[in-house]
């Protein structure tokens, strides 16, 4: 026997890899070509959501390559494994858009499923597309393993008519096509260039977003996410992932070091000041949950509320994530949240020191043009913000990033719609009115099922020059593409028998995201008498399956819309079995 041995007494993999009742175990290993001494060094999952269904995912499987050698040089035995993923872009606007929320919990589960099921020590977790990044994040939390996470990178910007654009412009060029203002040949070319290489959507949406709270919330090495994704220089960031996870090992460093309330605290700053998507407001409650922290919408949005909102990123502003990433990308921007006192600087992260002594190395400073001083915002206030009222007890949220103060209210009378087919069908056809604020319902997770994104209907919208003349308001998500007045997560769910399901035609419905309200013109004993006359949830197409199944877990969007009863509830942790 070799003399370099790991000593596994408190490590999983010695389940699979110690003493003679492991031989058959160990036969398989040496069908692998591992050798003893690999063997008896650490296993380290190298989980990817690599597929070959979008751009965002397509570059994971190089990086996990360098993610290995990293486990390798730092003597760990790195075994690759993939979970799916299903992208929100290809998803959107029809019945597959209801698997995309549904995929984040499956993310989580598959993964922990696999670490369980071979014994592994630690985890360096690679994903690409939105859901994929907290499903992610989240199976860390739940195992409290020595974790680390690296984003696969965004896409680069296309360019028309010397112009960047993004993957939400060719969803706006729908809205121009249906109004007449794009020929078909125009927008042929379009969807040619506006997607140009790997990545995830380049504009500061759900992807991207959660990227930030990567890097904020500790779990990924410093500047890892901003590089995109073709860039070859990404390895450099796979091996020192690697390299970090054996000293996370080697420490006893586990994701619920990493991530406690005031990391999360930290990752919505992020969040807020990038005027990043309304779905972190999903995402975070949802990891919160996994480390037993309470920390629902309400904590995320009065984070959002006291935030300033000063990096100018699209859709709300100007700029992707390859210019942020070039003029010193998220730590420059948590150096400013630490000099306006909205930082936690004694955060443990995934290098093995607290967040404080890695930003003390960064040089960076705001751009003014990308970045500006904190002292200087583009608002006051963060670009994210929560509602709450007689239409939305359990709360909603708004994304008001680009925003002016006078756009953040609006009053009219509601249209009603049962599903986002039927709203997107009137806006196909104008047969809406300017004024009004159109109500999608019994699309919320659990009535959906799936919690949809608005996306074909929102940015249709914007293409007919409607987004600021009609609001929107929804059970359901929106994308971090969406931009107009799109309140979503608005709880209880309609299948739930909130007060969205008692809504008519014609009902006052008043947003004021300055103030933080969401409601209807209608009296506790009107909403009471409704819900009284109310003939029950709307039955929907999935009786059987995965949706089904999905439908009877789930919760509210107040929590993270999750599936399970989380740390609080556990009777045990998996790397002390």
């Amino acid at each position: 026997m070799t003399n370099n041995r790991t000593d596994k007494t408190n490590l999983p993999s010695r389940h699979v890899t110690e003493g003679p009742s492991r031989a058959p175990h160990r036969s398989y290993f040496y069908a692998m070509d591992l050798t003893e001494e690999q063997i008896n060094q650490p296993f380290v999952g190298v989980a990817t959501c690599w597929n070959e269904a979008a751009p965002c995912n397509i570059a994971l499987n190089w990086q996990a390559q360098s993610v290995k050698r990293g486990v390798k040089e730092a003597h760990g035995t790195p075994r690759e494994f993939t979970t799916i993923t299903v992208t929100d872009g290809l998803a959107m606007g029809h019945e597959g858009m209801r698997s995309s929320l549904a995929s984040r919990d499956a993310i989580a589960d598959t993964v922990e499923l696999t670490m369980r099921g071979h014994c592994y020590d630690a985890i360096v977790g690679l994903a690409g597309c939105d859901k994929s990044l907290p499903g992610m994040m989240m199976a860390m939390v739940r195992l409290n393993t020595p974790s680390v996470f690296m984003y696969g990178g965004s896409i680069l910007p296309g360019r028309h008519e010397g112009k960047d654009i993004t993957v939400q412009d060719m969803f706006e060029a729908v809205g121009k096509y249906q109004a007449g203002q794009m020929t078909d040949a125009e927008l042929a070319v379009l969807e040619r260039v506006a997607c140009p290489s790997a990545g995830a959507c380049g504009g500061q949406f759900t992807a991207n977003t959660m990227a930030c709270v990567s890097e904020a919330i500790g779990l990924a090495l410093l500047n890892s996410s901003g590089m995109p994704a073709p860039y070859e220089d990404r390895a450099q960031y796979g091996e020192a992932s690697g390299v970090a996870v054996m000293n996370l090992i080697a420490k006893n460093i586990r994701a619920r070091d990493v991530v406690t309330r005031k990391s999360l605290e930290n990752a919505a700053r992020v969040v807020a000041c990038t005027g990043g998507s309304t779905n972190a407001g999903l995402h975070l409650p949802a990891i919160a949950h996994e480390a037993g922290i309470d920390f629902n919408l309400f904590d995320v949005c009065d984070i959002f509320h006291d935030t300033p909102y000063f990096v100018d990123l699209k859709p709300g502003g100007q700029y992707v994530a390859k210019d942020l990433f070039e003029v010193g990308g998220v730590p420059v921007v948590m150096k400013e949240l630490r000099k306006a006192g909205l930082w936690h600087d004694d955060c443990m992260t995934s290098s093995g020191k607290v967040i404080g002594e890695e930003l003390d190395m960064i040089k960076g400073e705001a751009d003014g043009t990308v970045i500006y001083p904190v002292e200087n915002p583009i608002t006051k206030t963060g670009g994210v913000v929560g509602l709450k009222g007689n239409l939305a007890p359990e709360g909603a949220i708004v994304k008001v990033a680009g925003m002016s103060d006078a756009e953040q209210v609006f009053s009219g009378p509601a249209r009603v719609f049962e599903c986002e087919e039927d709203a997107f069908a009137a806006v196909k056809a104008r047969t809406y009115k300017e004024g009004e604020v159109l109500v999608i319902r019994n699309e919320g997770p659990s009535g959906g099922p799936g919690m949809r994104e608005m996306l074909a209907t929102t940015a249709a919208l914007s293409g007919q020059g409607m987004g600021k003349k009609v609001a929107l308001i929804t059970d359901g998500r929106f994308s971090g593409a969406t931009r107009g007045f799109c309140v979503g997560h608005v709880g209880p769910e309609a299948a739930h028998g909130g007060p969205i399901a008692m809504l008519k035609d014609g009902d006052i419905i008043t947003m004021n995201a300055v103030t933080g309200e969401l409601s209807v013109d209608l009296t506790d004993a009107e909403l009471a008498q409704r819900k009284a006359d109310w003939a029950g949830p709307k039955e929907t197409l999935y009786a059987s399956g995965a949706l089904w199944k999905y439908a009877q877990l789930v919760g509210g969007a107040l929590n993270g819309a999750v599936t399970h009863p989380g740390a609080k509830h556990e009777r045990h942790i998996y790397m002390d079995l």
